[in-house]
């Protein structure tokens, strides 16, 4: 069947910013002054729309008219892998989609700035699990102590858990996407050769959101090559073996076990938190792991938490301010600095809307309207170093930089 319309309209994109906007077709219709059954065709790949009808439908959900007719990063079937979320229910459908369509976003701010910067290599253990029942708890803690090794961070307190992961060659986002219980998703990248990981910035908890980022970190060792299920057992079998890498890579068990009096207090936790950078809910779970208290004691210090700080924050969750990734933001600053491109033409590149790109790579609203001094911010960047940026003594995480294709 012709398709008439616009030439090269790419249907799938019309799917996806549908998830990214959270909108339904009888919605998006009203909004662009069409039937619904137009957008279904549209959708379906059996009508393009015509060029004052691709303007419309671009102005109202923000985003080029050249951006439909854009083809994807991925080549043909080299999709994202199906991400892991961390709640199975099916009422959170329209939020999973909104996610994975961020996600794809991301991949292709990456993708795009692949074309002028190496990114640092990928630097993660290899596993090779076709079903999470192949996975022993002894095989997690010995893929988070090899994580540790890779990444030269030795067994104490990692300072700074985000710095460490893009500094393994992964793309880290952090941004408010109003669905706080979804704390995060991961997937890899068959187009940029590496993994993504979208956390949600909607509770400012730094260390529920270190704990989270961790998670995921599990799930893209662990869970790499097992095929994602909606079977409820197995979603929580492989939801349980990413905390238990999270608890075993924050709090590695010769180091953390040393430094524990059993039976702790909650006030122990507490001093426990601080230096670990691991909320004391987490901290009483890996006890548990460790056989360092049985199911009768953690469930007594958990009532013990509950009864006296309740059951959903701590003392001291506001002393943390949750960790910023860098690499996006950095490597726009370097193109910026460097005169490769101009400011307002980095969205064009990309093809999505400013405001989008601002949020995917965590730089200041307003970034590419000129509100921000640009070169200032660069310019302080390479003359002094961030007080964030220091690993704490014994971690040898190194700031990364950028650096320009040859």
């Amino acid at each position: 069947m012709s398709r008439g319309g616009v030439q090269g309209f790419q249907k799938d994109r019309l799917s996806q910013i549908l998830a990214a906007r959270r909108l339904t077709q009888v919605q998006l219709a009203s909004m662009v002054d069409v039937s619904p059954a137009t957008i279904s065709k549209w959708r379906a790949g059996t009508q393009a729309p015509e060029r004052d009808a691709l303007e419309r439908l671009a102005g109202v959900v923000n985003v080029t008219p050249e951006w439909f007719t854009r083809a994807f990063t991925r080549a043909p079937g080299a999709k994202l892998s199906l991400p892991l979320f961390r709640s199975n229910a099916s009422v959170h459908v329209a939020a999973r989609a909104m996610l994975e369509a961020r996600l794809e976003w991301a991949q292709d701010v990456a993708a795009a700035l692949m074309e002028y910067v190496d990114y640092p290599d990928v630097n993660l253990p290899s596993r090779d699990y076709t079903e999470p029942e192949q996975i022993t708890n002894e095989d997690i803690e010995k893929a988070a102590c090899e994580c540790r090794d890779l990444w030269r961070l030795g067994r104490s307190a990692i300072q700074d858990l985000a710095l460490a992961v893009e500094g393994a060659g992964v793309i880290v986002v952090r941004e408010e996407t109003g669905i706080a219980q979804i704390e995060g998703l991961s997937a890899w990248s068959e187009a940029l050769g590496r993994p993504l990981i979208l956390l949600s910035a909607d509770k400012n908890n730094g260390y529920r959101s270190r704990f989270d980022l961790a998670h995921e970190v599990g799930h893209l060792i662990l869970h790499r090559h097992i095929q994602r299920t909606t079977d409820n057992a197995r979603h929580k079998m492989m939801e349980a073996q990413a905390h238990r890498f999270a608890g075993a890579f924050l709090l590695p068990a010769e180091t953390f076990a040393s430094e524990v009096r059993v039976p702790p207090t909650l006030d122990d936790l507490l001093l426990l938190k601080r230096r670990w950078g691991v909320s004391a809910a987490a901290i009483i779970m890996r006890l548990k792991a460790l056989e360092m208290l049985n199911e009768d004691g953690a469930l007594m210090l958990f009532k013990r938490r509950s009864a006296r700080w309740g059951a959903k924050s701590e003392p001291g969750d506001e002393d943390r301010r949750p960790e910023q990734p860098r690499l996006l933001r950095r490597t726009i600053d370097l193109l910026v600095e460097e005169k490769v491109m101009p400011l307002d033409a980095i969205p064009r590149h990309i093809g999505l809307a400013a405001g989008d790109v601002e949020a995917l790579a965590g730089l200041p609203e307003g970034y590419f309207q000129g509100k921000t001094n640009v070169v200032e911010f660069a310019r302080l960047k390479a003359t002094q170093k961030p007080v964030d940026d220091q690993p704490a003594q014994g971690n040898k995480v190194v700031p990364f930089r950028p650096v320009f294709k040859s």
